[in-house]
């Protein structure tokens, strides 16, 4: 329309509202209110309830001085207050930092202070490590602990408890629902392929959109009963809490993830869905007898991380799961591409679906665009399956940027779009398959771990004199990292098991190779270690 016939088209109220997740939670409290909304023991909280709750923790936020754009921090495993949380933080105007509960003290550290977190709701379970990370900070957050139904006699860090800085706030609290859509809702750190961390920051408009993919894409409804086995730190769940209010479907909270819990969990709940990374199917695949329950329909299971092998993805729909796999980055909300499934390849041998399910796939319904293209050039690898390229991500369920780190922002938006630092290919079918990773990250139980962070800390040991990490096969883990290390030569005698020790004193547990091979390590003209020739010697190794 030409701008005279477009006088008195203006946005208005009436007619245009910011996207925020937020809206989810008001609907399912108004259509749903008695229905089941969270699981967790012997626990039923309904969606009215939940909403009661989150305006009186967005309530009690505020009134400790909580302002719009300020970072409030969980760290917390599966229970309802991280759950709650991704509802009451945006609700007073605050961004969400969901942390792994999994990082070492130090790293935590870091985290709370690039993001500037004014609060630190955090599990009992945690608090030593609360307390190591918050040693030293100029200005620590006000630590609240939640003490779970699971964890009453865990250790405090905090000023008070979860459930009495709740009951300071009031149920009648009017959310500050965003006056913009493009304002931040969560910051989420991933390791990427440097030591710190980098806070990835989403918009409400992300969340909400990535929010309904996710529903539509595996095709949910009002009566899913989804299952938390996916840690809600990671991307926010995959933003399945804002999904699990837009359907006013219910949640089964579970604080650890094994075999049993998810088999019992099942049979109990009647649970419908659950996500989880190649590790999670590890287990079920490999349950002991006594650990396993008869599975009363069959549950849909939505996998990322660790392309799951063709093999895996067979053995689980012989077990009555049905697989859907999907792939994205933090920097994309979580999934953003998914393996949708055409009816065609229902007549094809079980070896030849499951081929084409470990593929990742096309487009997420919210997802603008989707290429396999030449990094630099830009120019799209043929359709072939066999041209190598980066992919890349173009849409609105794409980060905003990085916090504080403007350069590695526009690093990663150059030309237009968003660089996954990941290789594949395009198939005929516009079905995108990844092949390898142009960063050296090790995906190990769908958590990133960074290859440099763990050389730094090699180095430190006295008797080595190089290092290199990369990732190597692994059958639980999907991958683990693998330490190349060459000895000083006044070294003497050193084991693997004396490495591995001194990596377990230096970071985080799930970061520690598990594999040590003492070699000279092969180098270009210049120097530079050839870190694609470990990659084949450790993949030559038999899979742990």
């Amino acid at each position: 329309m030409n701008n005279s016939r477009e006088t008195g088209l203006e946005k208005n109220p009436a007619n245009y509202t910011p996207l925020t997740p937020l809206s989810f939670l008001a609907r399912a409290a108004k259509v749903y209110p008695h229905h089941p909304a969270l699981i967790h023991g012997d626990a039923r909280i309904t969606w009215a309830e939940v909403n009661t709750r989150c305006r009186k923790l967005a309530a009690a936020l505020a009134k400790r001085g909580v302002e719009p754009g300020d970072t409030v921090a969980v760290l917390a495993p599966n229970v309802p207050a991280l759950f709650e949380s991704h509802f009451a933080v945006p609700m007073c105007g605050a961004v969400l930092n969901a942390i792994n509960t999994r990082l070492d003290a130090a790293t935590v550290r870091f985290i709370l202070e690039h993001g500037e977190a004014r609060v630190l709701l955090a599990d009992t379970s945690l608090a030593a490590t609360v307390t190591d990370a918050l040693r030293g900070m100029a200005e620590p957050p006000l630590v609240v602990d939640i003490v779970d139904v699971d964890d009453k006699n865990g250790e405090r860090a905090g000023e008070t408890d979860y459930e009495t800085f709740l009951a300071a706030g009031t149920a009648d609290f009017a959310p500050r629902m965003p006056a913009d859509e493009w304002q931040a809702i969560a910051l989420n750190y991933t390791s990427g392929t440097t030591g710190n961390p980098k806070g990835v920051v989403y918009h409400h408009r992300g969340a909400y959109l990535n929010a309904l993919s996710n529903a539509v894409g595996w095709e949910m409804g009002h009566e899913a009963v989804y299952l938390w086995t996916l840690p809600m730190f990671h991307c926010n769940g995959w933003c399945f809490p804002w999904t699990l209010a837009a359907l006013g479907a219910t949640s089964v909270c579970l604080r650890k993830v094994s075999a049993a819990n998810i088999f019992t969990a099942i049979a109990e709940h009647n649970v419908t869905h659950f996500c989880g990374a190649p590790i999670v199917l590890n287990f079920l695949l490999n349950a002991r007898p006594e650990e396993c329950r008869p599975l009363p329909h069959t549950v849909e299971v939505m996998t990322a991380a660790a392309p799951p092998p063709a093999s895996v993805l067979a053995a689980m729909e012989k077990m009555n799961f049905h697989m859907t796999h999907v792939y994205g980055l933090t920097e994309t909300y979580g999934p953003a591409v998914m393996c949708a499934w055409q009816p065609r390849w229902n007549a094809l041998p079980a070896d030849e679906q499951a081929a084409l399910k470990s593929r990742q796939g096309v487009p997420y319904h919210v997802l603008e665009d989707l290429t396999v293209a030449d990094a630099e050039t830009l120019a799209p690898a043929a359709a072939d399956g066999e041209a190598l390229g980066e992919v890349m991500f173009r849409g609105n369920v794409v980060m905003r940027g990085y916090l504080k780190n403007p350069r590695a922002t526009e690093e990663a938006f150059r030309g237009g779009w968003f660089h996954s630092g990941d290789l594949g290919v395009m198939h005929a079918d516009n079905y995108v398959q990844l092949k390898d990773r142009s960063k050296d990250v090790i995906i190990s139980g769908g958590e990133n771990i960074s290859s440099i962070e763990v050389e730094d800390v090699l180095y430190r040991h006295p008797a080595v004199l190089e290092a290199a990490v990369v990732a190597r096969p692994d059958k639980k883990w999907g991958e683990a990292p693998c330490a190349f290390v060459a000895l000083k030569q006044d070294a003497g005698a050193v084991s693997a098991e004396e490495i591995i020790a001194f990596c377990r004193d230096n970071m985080a547990h799930y970061k520690i190779p598990r594999t040590v091979v003492f070699r000279e390590l092969p180098k270009t003209s210049t120097g530079k270690i050839q870190k694609y020739k470990l990659r084949e010697a450790a993949r030559s190794m038999e899979d742990g």
